[in-house]
């Protein structure tokens, strides 16, 4: 995920950053965090799973507590029923696995690009913060960060840790991608009664196309085509020129202060005409949601690298390589709800 670095103080000379120790408590800490996570993907994978027409048991409404205390007991009577469902399936259960190991498999390369891009660099960095939801979020995750905690030291140390997280992401995604798309089921009856639409990024397509599989909006969806489609989507949002996002560092070091101000205009723009069209034309208020992190995001401003040395030809390659990457994984319209 995006990644705020710190800028020098003015007055004080640059000292190389050193990297201290992950004491006890900091793996703890981690490591709670990522089991709970485990776990809340793994429901959510469950929850993705099982059958639509599965019957949940309404909270009773009595008094006006019972009214206020209806969506809490909603959500507690139907995570109940659902547990008990799985249990008795234990099929439903290996499919929450599946999704889970996927997704975090995703998730945790792209934080470990960064922490391994910045221990490289020396630059003081955490572990990976995974961070729970609820399993009827859509993933049963709010995504993963790493807190640096030094100034980035030169403009290739900042294109290298902004960029690292992404690329890592996309190659553990590509694999996940193949084997969700190869699997996809045959679609189902329209007149079943699904009311929202997975709408496939670029990668999907080409994938299908080579071999041969047809990609159809009412096929079923299965573990490993959630966990790629949600990894293509999380890269895509980070790729994005703006802010402190990584594709916002990327931009910084290619093309400077200026250019990143302007591309990240830009981009917000687009992005809120997005989100209208996809309201409109989709039924889906997501756009809104990314929006908001836009606007949230320049507001933050990115600081300067003590030192703008050139990039070098190979990054600038690799620059090409990861706005083709941002390509393959876009999707302007990701859900349609009906």
């Amino acid at each position: 995920m995006a990644e705020s670095i710190r800028s020098i103080p003015p007055g004080f000379d640059f000292v190389a950053p050193q990297s201290r120790p992950i004491s006890t408590r900091e793996w703890r800490i981690h490591g709670l965090l990522f089991v709970l996570t485990v776990i809340t993907t793994t429901l959510a994978g469950i929850v993705w799973g099982a059958p639509p027409d599965m019957p949940a048991p309404e909270p009773r409404l009595a008094t006006p507590l019972d009214y206020l205390l209806y969506i809490p007991l909603t959500y507690y009577y139907s995570s109940v029923e659902l547990l008990r469902y799985a249990i008795s399936h234990p099929a439903l259960i290996g499919e929450g696995v599946r999704f889970s190991i996927s997704l975090l498999a995703i998730l945790f390369s792209h934080e470990m690009g960064h922490y391994l891009a910045c221990r490289h660099y020396k630059v003081d960095a955490t572990l990976p913060y995974f961070i729970p939801a609820p399993p009827i979020f859509l993933a049963g995750t709010f995504g993963a960060f790493i807190k640096i905690r030094a100034a980035i030291p030169s403009r290739r140390a900042l294109f290298d840790i902004g960029l690292a997280g992404p690329l890592a992401g996309f190659v553990v995604a590509l694999p996940i991608s193949v084997i969700g798309v190869l699997t996809v089921a045959p679609p189902v009856d329209p007149a079943a009664g699904h009311w929202m639409y997975f709408n496939d990024p670029l990668l999907f397509r080409l994938i299908a196309k080579l071999a041969g599989v047809p990609l159809d909006p009412n096929s079923p969806t299965n573990p490993f085509y959630l966990a790629g489609w949600i990894g293509l989507l999380v890269t895509s949002l980070n790729l994005m020129p703006v802010g402190q996002l990584d594709g916002g560092h990327g931009t910084f070091a290619v093309f400077g202060d200026r250019a990143h101000k302007i591309f990240g205009r830009v981009v917000f723009g687009i992005v809120a005409l997005l989100a209208v069209l996809g309201f409109w034309l989709h039924g889906s208020p997501s756009g809104f949601l990314y929006t908001v992190l836009l606007a949230v995001m320049m507001k933050v401003p990115h600081p300067q690298p003590a030192v703008m040395e050139p990039l070098g030809n190979k990054r600038i390659v690799i620059a090409i390589v990861t706005v083709i990457v941002f390509a393959l994984c876009f999707v302007p319209f990701p859900i349609t709800i009906s």
